[in-house]
């Protein structure tokens, strides 16, 4: 054979063996590229008297996993909360003992969140979750991310709604004693006094609290022109309830509970008139395709209807899956993709302030005594 022949056969058989290369690549991508995994335990409240909002947040963790990415490998465990901070760590602790923890989706309880904030810090692990309680993020951790409007953003919205759509100036405040509580009161009232205005009146309740007749009575001896509730979904329906029983017809501003579909089915539509309240987003309203498209799949997965909690969670577990999708591997990847990304979610943008609150929206919205169904009648950036 001459020398040129075995020339162009050596190079036929170099191209056949690159062909047969490239074509493997093509046939076997997982030699390349392996599955991320997640383990992302759920550690949230379904019993006590934050159930229903638990309920939520849980449900919405868990159809953010069932819509994630075959690419990535997701652990997620459910462990109830309880409504103790001890039993909030608990869960905590024993989650981080039985393997390599990649973040936590956690109680939106602010005493519970408070508590568990050392424990993340120490273990270095991140935690997202729908809690309002202000001071979760002003005690310097970077290993905790609000997926819900703060009360420095959701009392702005409550305050202003009030001021300057109401045009109301005498202020009743009824406040729960609990973290979440005293953190919205101390908004609110910061939020009047830089508008020259100092609340009627002020009550704290207990969230054991069943009859309301006393508050009540206060509330009508103040002589108020609005009343602004900050309390639990379950409290705020029972005061709402046993004030339209007492005829206080004054128009009420309610928190984040009142924005609750569980919550608003334990009353009449005739019992809502009047009444407005603060939150993140109201899926039931709808307002986008993709809003529909949640609410259309968390109906038919759970049967029941979701809430601004449902999409804050959904929307957080949906960004640390993303971001797992994209590389990150390790719970200190994860901590700096969320300190330093954005996401598009269904309620909003998110992105952290630099103190781990992603959230910056929120939504007014009010019932009309004719549905249960609430509108969006104002939308504060």
């Amino acid at each position: 054979m001459k020398v040129s022949d075995m020339r162009r056969n050596n190079r036929r058989r170099d191209n056949c063996i690159g062909l047969l290369v490239a074509t493997a690549l093509v046939a076997c991508p997982l030699a390349a590229s392996a599955q991320a995994e997640l383990n992302l335990p759920i550690l949230v409240p379904i019993t006590g008297f934050l159930s229903l909002e638990g309920t939520s947040q849980r449900n919405g963790a868990l159809l953010a996993i069932k819509n994630a990415p075959s690419s990535v490998k997701i652990t997620a465990e459910v462990t109830d909360t309880g409504s103790s901070p001890e039993g909030a760590v608990t869960a905590l602790e024993r989650s981080l003992s039985r393997g390599k923890v990649s973040a936590v989706a956690a109680s939106m309880l602010g005493t519970q969140m408070l508590a568990m904030l050392p424990v993340a810090l120490e273990n270095k692990v991140p935690l997202a979750t729908v809690s309002g309680t202000a001071d979760i993020t002003e005690k310097n951790n970077p290993y905790v991310f609000r997926f819900f409007p703060g009360d420095a953003v959701a009392k702005g919205a409550h305050v202003r709604y009030v001021l300057e759509e109401l045009k109301k100036k005498r202020v009743a405040l009824v406040y729960q004693t609990t973290a979440y509580g005293q953190s919205g009161r101390k908004h609110i009232v910061e939020l009047l006094k830089k508008s020259g205005i100092e609340p009627v009146m002020e009550e704290a309740l207990d969230v054991a609290v069943k009859d309301m007749s006393a508050v009540i009575g206060k509330v009508q001896a103040a002589r108020p022109d609005v009343i602004m509730l900050h309390l639990h979904g379950g409290p705020s329906a029972l005061f709402i309830k046993q004030a339209g029983a007492a005829k206080v017809n004054l128009p009420i501003v309610a928190g984040s509970g009142m924005s609750q579909p569980t919550t608003v089915a334990l009353m009449e539509p005739a019992e809502l008139k009047g009444l407005c309240a603060e939150t993140n987003a109201a899926p039931v309203a709808g307002g986008s395709p993709q809003m529909d498209k949640f609410l259309a799949q968390y109906r038919a997965e759970f049967k029941s209807e979701p809430d601004g909690f449902a999409v804050g969670q959904y929307d957080a577990t949906s960004m640390i899956i993303d971001v797992v999708a994209k590389g990150a591997k390790t719970p200190e990847d994860i901590r700096k993709a969320l300190s330093g990304g954005s996401f598009k979610g269904l309620a909003m943008t998110y992105k952290s302030d630099g103190k781990g609150n992603m959230a910056h929206s929120a939504v007014i919205i009010c019932y009309d005594g004719k549905t249960r169904m609430p509108k969006i009648v104002k939308r504060y950036d």
